[in-house]
C-alpha cells in the first residue's frame, strides 16, 4: 500500500492545522497517512515513504531551520528519494508574506532529490498557503491537496 508522510514545523498551531486537514484528504483516499512534528522525524524515516509533504511557517521568506535541518541532513541519502512525490504548504501572518517562496525553497530540494511534485492548475499552484489561522478555503484547499496527493501517490506506487 501506497505510504504517504506528512512532516511539519508549527509554533502558533496553523502549520499545525494544515497539516491535519491535509491527512484528513489522503485518509479520504484510502492511503496509509504518518503524521510527524519535524521534531519526532529522523532523515531514515523519508526512505520509508512514498510520499513527502512539508509544511511550514514563513520565516524570512523561507521554511523554518528544523525543516532546512532535515532537508541538509537529508544529503547523506541523496539519491534514494528519487521517484518519490513531493509536496509542500505554508503559512504566513500576512498576505505576501512569503508563502510562495517558502514553499519553493521546500520543493527545490525535493527536486534535487529527483523527487516528482505536481502543481495544481486550479487551487494554490504549489501547495495550499494560509494566511493566520486556516479559514474555510484553506480547509478545502488542504483537504483536496491531501487527495490529490494520495490519488497521484497511488498511481505511481500503488
Amino acid at each position: 500500500m501506497a505510504k504517504v508522510l506528512i512532516i511539519y514545523y508549527s509554533r502558533s498551531g496553523n502549520t499545525k492545522k494544515m497539516a491535519e486537514l491535509i491527512k484528513n484528504g489522503v485518509e479520504k483516499e484510502g492511503t496509509e497517512v504518518v503524521l510527524k512534528d519535524v521534531k519526532d522525524t529522523k532523515v531514515d524515516d523519508l526512505l520509508k515513504a512514498d510520499a513527502i509533504v512539508m509544511g511550514s511557517p514563513v520565516y524570512y521568506g523561507s521554511m523554518a531551520s528544523p525543516l532546512k535541518k532535515l532537508l541538509d541532513d537529508s544529503v547523506s541519502h541523496h539519491g534514494d528519494l528519487d521517484g518519490k512525490i513531493g509536496a509542500a504548504f505554508s503559512s504566513s501572518a500576512n498576505i505576501g508574506g512569503g508563502n510562495e517562496t517558502t514553499i519553493l525553497d521546500m520543493l527545490n530540494a525535493m527536486l534535487i532529490h529527483g523527487m516528482i511534485i505536481q502543481g495544481d492548475a486550479k487551487g494554490d499552484h504549489y501547495g495550499p498557503v494560509s494566511i493566520g489561522r486556516p479559514d474555510q478555503r484553506v480547509e478545502k484547499e488542504c483537504i483536496r491537496f491531501g487527495q490529490r496527493l494520495a490519488s497521484l501517490t497511488k498511481r505511481l506506487k500503488g
